[in-house]
């Protein structure tokens, strides 16, 4: 079986610095290898593959990258987020105009700038992630309504009570145990699902991206 402890903060931040791919869209004029999301449980892990069934129902094998990382999440609580702060916001459009947010995602400091924009997700149908440099955040009544910029944009999300707030924390192979949460950003090529990056979820935490 590989190895791929990572047993402190600094070392999941060098090591997933390529960590862009997982909130990154696939653009349309690289079609090499079409980049895809696993989410699901884990049914197996061995070797170099990783079994996962899928929220679909689906079961899959994914192929791990000789040059594969793993991380997990770590809850994190919506008055974390400070201006200044790198966050990746998955929303959707609000009945009455706007952006009301599924989950954030705020990244550690050595990640800010990753994946940098606006564009479509797929977590649900109609639904975008927003990577972007926090420049306010104001408490209303349900929640707080962050402002947020990118490439010289600005765009305003509501953040509703309840909202999964999350963090990149530590993981080894170990936590690839069945029926574990993950969370993978892979490319499906004419080999197969080939994974280099894979989010777990551990001590109760679930990756919501």
């Amino acid at each position: 079986m590989m190895k791929n402890h990572l047993p402190t903060i600094a070392l999941v931040l060098s090591s997933l610095s390529s960590m862009a791919i997982l909130v990154t869209p696939a653009h349309a004029e690289d079609k090499k290898a079409a980049q895809i999301h696993v989410r699901g449980s884990i049914v197996n892990f061995g070797g170099s593959t990783l079994k996962v069934k899928t929220r679909e129902g689906e079961t899959v094998d994914v192929a791990l990258a000789a040059d594969w990382k793993v991380a997990s999440v770590a809850n994190a609580k919506v008055t974390d987020i400070k201006p200044g702060d790198f966050v990746g916001i998955a929303s959707m459009p609000k009945d009455g105009g706007g952006d009301g947010a599924l989950e954030v995602l705020i990244f550690p400091p050595a990640m800010k700038g990753a994946g940098e924009g606006s564009y479509g997700w797929d977590l649900k149908p109609d639904s975008s992630m927003t990577n972007a440099t926090v420049a306010d955040a104001v408490k209303g009544v349900d929640g707080r309504t962050v402002t947020v910029t990118y490439h010289g944009k600005e765009k305003k999300i509501a953040i509703p009570d309840g909202t999964p707030v999350v963090t990149i924390a530590p993981a080894t192979n170990d936590d690839l145990v069945p029926g574990a949460v993950v969370f993978i950003a892979a490319e499906k090529g004419t080999t197969g699902t080939i994974a280099h990056q894979v989010i777990v979820g551990k001590n109760g935490v679930v990756p919501p991206m």
